[in-house]
């Protein structure tokens, strides 16, 4: 997550970090797109909404998405929200 976002008295950041296969080379700037699917070889159930959900529901606190690979394998990804909820009118 960017640092320079997830500091400051007016902003709460959550993480969640996994131990997985992370995400495939080049594919981390596409993976809040709705139905995406970094790894088409993957077989399962999963429509691709995910994290299109997760950073449909921090834009609309008020707040942002991050993904990022994890050295040597996994992924994270973060939501920055505001500490006081910002109302749309």
């Amino acid at each position: 997550m960017p640092p320079a976002e997830a500091d400051g008295p007016g902003r709460v950041a959550l993480s969640v970090t996994d131990d997985g296969p992370g995400f495939p080379p080049g594919t981390v700037d596409r993976v809040f797109e709705r139905f995406y699917r970094a790894d088409p070889s993957r077989s399962g159930l999963g429509s691709g909404l995910g994290l299109a959900i997760v950073r449909e529901l921090a834009e609309a606190h008020g707040g942002t998405a991050h993904a990022e690979g994890v050295a040597p394998h996994g992924a994270r990804v973060s939501v920055v929200l505001p500490r006081v909820p910002q109302h749309v009118g």
